[in-house]
């Protein structure tokens, strides 16, 4: 009985020295989608043509590096392109590895393996999807046939005495294979362009799309015998052999800018995964100059071939402002962007990222403060950002948080760790306030206390700091706590100053002042009771624990108004305040102005502790307070200074 054989090892059928193979019909069907259904981008396939050259091309060079027992012929290695537009042809040829009679059929007919049926499956669940397959199957080879009627393919192996073959196919049936004799070790691929693709003929085209995925690639490529990436994957490179100024030239190129990078980070690493990485700081944070949210600007490659442009998955939102390379060859060639957003590779690689990147800032500071003060006056937003969205790397980005504070001169940044290492013995929290600018906050009612103590006391200066240190909530196991906080746990005032309300027990009238301000002010607060920490305010506005912060809630207020509900605080005053005495008296004798007064009190407290307040109503009530105060009788200059005279 004869031996069965294996149509995919020998021939179905030979006809005229011609091969000719027949693709099982499931195979077929695979093909029909790959070229019909599967690539959103019809270029895809020059980069898959150009990845599959270079890997020749890196086959044969370690071969002749690591086999001294063969001999490999001297050829340049290359990857050239020739373009016919009036015939439609595009013609890639590699100076690479070749192929035998039986590698031909193994490589190109890879798609017929017994796998294609659990491809099949797997296509039918993603199809819908904007799924990205390289190399899988086959499949980023047959690529081609999306833009080419008939493809041939022209090998000859680096194996001595070998035969040369031509395999062609037009993508449904079969393929044939023939034998050609005068041909030189490498691989040529012709495409034979269908009538819509005839762009792919054309140099311009052929640049761009080779300028976008494959501009590294470690070997020369010539189209129509001019060389186009002239640009060399420094990111490979021995970070010492590397001069400042290729550095910097690389950086311009990337980012089609011409100012220099503030600064970078080169690194490689082996081990937990392998990757090359070069993340470029700019010299200008856009986002500040109301252009808009940044998109991502990292590239992830593989073997420096682009995989994705702008990768959002290999890096967290908060460091949108870098630019740069990422390589990775542990990232499998069959990677698609939807498994990019679920791969636990790619978590790896952001994490491993993000963990340098924290690193190099860490060394900056340690190294070069000055150029870290840049960093942060620069992208100090994006560490923030960080802080509030990063769980992950929010105690390592709390290290990086620069902050003015009651004892540092204007613009003058310190740490957290500085300000712990200030604190005195007697204090147990790290206190915070948040206004306009520093003379607003030194004005407020919320620094009588700190200043009554000489407690340091950290500024800030945007609304979004507040959230900041909201989701910090402690370092260093010290509590993290505003300003405007009803409980502090403060420590005891310095021997020899007076602390307001020290002589107040058993006084009748705080509880009758306590009941009107409640009376009046009943919609707006939650309490109302004499205050400890003032010493030049008349009132003040205190939050309840577990509220957000005056600041916060009137920046939500501005994203939104009609869906923050006010929050009432708890109001402190001052008893012994002039303005607060001659309020109460007037009370009795003018209720319906008093109550104006109070209000208007009332708001000013707010503002200072950043709440939204109606400004209509507020100028509305200023102006009677101003009309009631130029009708009062006051005495005249002349009586005046008849009394002086009399005396």
């Amino acid at each position: 009985m004869p031996k069965k054989t294996n149509p995919e090892k020998s021939s179905d059928r030979v006809e005229n020295g011609v091969e000719i193979h027949t693709f099982q019909a499931e195979v077929a069907n695979v093909l029909d989608i790959v070229i019909n259904s599967l690539y959103t981008d019809r270029e895809i396939f020059i980069r898959e043509l150009v990845s599959n050259a270079a890997d020749a091309l890196e086959k044969i060079r370690h071969l002749a590096l690591t086999d001294t027992s063969r001999t490999v012929a001297d050829l340049p290695l290359k990857i050239e392109i020739d373009l016919d537009e009036a015939n439609r042809l595009f013609t890639i040829t590699d100076t690479g590895i070749g192929m035998t009679r039986e590698e031909l059929i193994e490589n190109l007919g890879s798609i017929a393996h017994s796998g294609s049926i659990e491809f099949m499956k797997q296509l039918a669940e993603n199809i819908k999807q904007d799924i990205n397959l390289i190399g899988q199957f086959g499949v980023g080879f047959y690529s081609a046939f999306m833009v080419a009627d008939k493809i041939r393919v022209k090998t000859r192996s680096f194996r001595p005495d070998s035969q040369g073959y031509e395999w062609s196919s037009t993508g449904s049936g079969g393929y044939s294979i023939v034998p050609r004799d005068g041909l030189s070790r490498g691989t040529t691929v012709i495409l034979e362009l269908k009538s819509d693709a005839t762009e792919y003929a054309s140099s311009y085209r052929i640049r761009r799309a080779i300028n976008k995925y494959s501009n590294f690639v470690p070997f020369p490529i010539l189209v129509n015998k001019e060389k186009i990436n002239t640009v060399e994957a420094i990111w490979t490179r021995n970070r010492n052999e590397i001069k400042k100024q290729e550095y910097v030239e690389f950086y311009k190129f990337i980012s089609a800018v011409q100012e220099e990078p503030l600064d970078w980070l080169h690194f490689s690493t082996d081990a937990p995964l392998s990757l090359n990485a070069l993340l470029f700081i700019p010299g200008e944070n856009l986002e500040r100059f109301g252009f808009g949210k940044l998109d991502l600007n990292v590239d992830l490659h593989c073997r420096k071939v682009l995989i994705e442009r702008h990768a959002r998955e290999i890096l967290p939102a908060w460091l949108r402002f870098l630019h740069g390379i990422v390589d990775s060859e542990d990232i499998p060639l069959n990677i698609s962007r939807e498994t990019m957003q679920d791969s636990a590779l790619v978590r790896k690689i952001n994490r491993a990222l993000t963990s340098k990147f924290i690193k190099h800032l860490d060394e900056m500071i340690r190294d070069d403060p000055k150029q870290y003060g840049i960093f942060w006056k620069t992208f100090g937003g994006f560490i923030k950002e960080g802080i509030v969205t990063d769980p992950d790397h929010r105690e390592a980005l709390s290290r990086l948080l620069r902050f003015e504070t009651s004892k540092t001169a204007p613009g003058e940044t310190i740490s957290l760790d500085q300000y712990v290492e200030r604190m005195p013995d007697t204090q147990k929290e790290i206190y915070f306030i948040t206004g306009f600018d520093r003379k607003s906050i030194d004005s407020g009612p919320y620094m009588e206390v700190f200043r009554t103590r000489d407690i340091e006391i950290i500024y800030n200066f945007d609304p979004v700091d507040d959230f900041v240190m909201t989701h910090l909530a402690s370092y260093r196991d010290k509590n993290i706590i505003s300003a405007e906080s009803e409980k502090l746990d403060l420590p005891p005032v310095p021997t020899g100053t007076d602390e307001p309300g020290r002589e107040r027990a058993g006084r009748e009238d705080l509880k009758q002042m306590g009941d009107w301000f409640r009376k009046v002010l009943q919609d707006k607060i939650l309490d109302a009771r004499p205050s400890g920490r003032l010493s030049g305010s008349p009132l003040i506005l205190l939050n309840p624990e577990g509220r957000i912060t005056g600041a916060m809630q009137q920046l939500l207020h501005s994203l939104n108004h009609d869906k923050v509900p006010a929050m009432k605080r708890t109001l402190e005053f001052d008893p012994d305040h002039s303005t607060i005495q001659k309020l109460f008296k007037m009370k009795d004798s003018d209720p319906e102005f008093a109550q104006t007064v109070l209000e208007q009190l009332y708001d000013h407290a707010a503002m200072s502790a950043g709440l939204p307040v109606d400004t209509r109503e507020m100028i509305k009530r200023m102006d009677s307070i101003l009309s009631r105060s130029l009708t009062m009788k006051k005495p005249s200059s002349t009586g005046s200074r008849r009394k002086k005279s009399a005396k």
